[in-house]
């Protein structure tokens, strides 16, 4: 007979956690592939206002982190200034985009001395990446392909590390930045993530299929980065979430850390391989 009465294993080091956030998290997964897949389809001023409504979100949590207090009229003034710069990129272009995230910048500059050079951080931060995913898009449809390749990358990636970790254990990947990460899922991760990936460049692009490997393994491994790069600013400021507005996930910035370094090597690649006109053509057509 066991005894009862003796050490219980503790939650932290079982390599098999409880899986009761499992149905929240899947469901709100569900709702925001739709969401995403819907915008991205439409494109021009609906994915533009989605893009800056998200990443105006996730500059809320981030005002927020790094203030450590409530936001104040001028930090509301910020993140309007983040959610608009997407339809300015659509309607204005891309200098009248960068116009408006300088102009929240020059704004920080006369708050809080303590938090300023965290701030304008993120508003660089979030604002290239609008920029960035605006550029991705583009107009036509090669921009919806680029979404799907670089989503199904992104998200393969999270989900397998999440499952393999959970199932799996073992070895800490970065335990003073995230003591729940192990090298089982982060493992697990890239091997999910660079076969679906390869599928779907296999599918949607007719370049080398060798291209489209290294490619998905390297956006693997950056999302896995932008990971550990969130917690890492999450334990400065020492908060566990960035905030709890999806279900199973946490917050917005917890969401999108993983697609953030994907998205800046998207970009660079189809900048230098076909302009910045053309990102999506740059990067699927070789």
């Amino acid at each position: 007979m066991s005894d009862k009465g003796g050490p219980q294993p503790d939650p932290a080091t079982n390599p098999r956690r409880s899986w009761a956030d499992v149905g929240p998290r899947f469901a709100s997964a569900i709702v925001l592939i739709i969401l995403t897949a819907t915008a991205l389809y439409v494109g021009s001023y609906l994915f533009a206002a989605v893009v800056g409504a998200v990443y105006g979100g996730a500059y809320r949590e981030w005002e927020t982190m790094v203030s450590r207090a409530p936001l104040t009229p001028m930090g509301w003034v910020l993140i309007g200034l983040v959610g608009i710069s997407g339809l300015v990129y659509l309607a204005f272009g891309l200098l009248a985009a960068v116009a408006t995230i300088a102009l929240a910048c020059i704004a920080a500059l006369f708050m809080e001395r303590e938090d300023r050079l965290w701030r304008i951080a993120g508003l660089v931060l979030f604002g290239a990446l609008i920029i960035s995913i605006l550029l991705m898009r583009g107009t036509g449809t090669a921009g919806i392909w680029a979404g799907v390749y670089l989503g199904t990358v992104v998200w393969m990636t999270d989900s397998a590390a999440f499952f393999t970790g959970r199932q799996i254990g073992g070895e800490k990947l970065a335990p003073d930045i995230s003591p729940s990460k192990t090298w089982s899922g982060a493992l697990g991760g890239l091997a999910l993530g660079t076969i679906a990936g390869t599928l779907v460049w296999s599918w949607i692009s007719a370049s080398p299929l060798w291209i489209g490997l290294i490619l998905s393994a390297s956006i693997s491994i950056l999302g896995q980065t932008g990971d550990l790069a969130e917690s890492a600013i999450k334990r400065h400021f020492r908060i566990k979430d960035s905030g709890d507005i999806i279900p199973g996930h946490g917050g917005l910035m917890d969401r999108l850390d993983s697609l953030t370094f994907g998205v800046f090597l998207v970009v660079i690649i189809g900048v230098a391989h076909a302009g910045f006109g053309s990102v999506a053509e740059g990067l699927l057509h070789w």
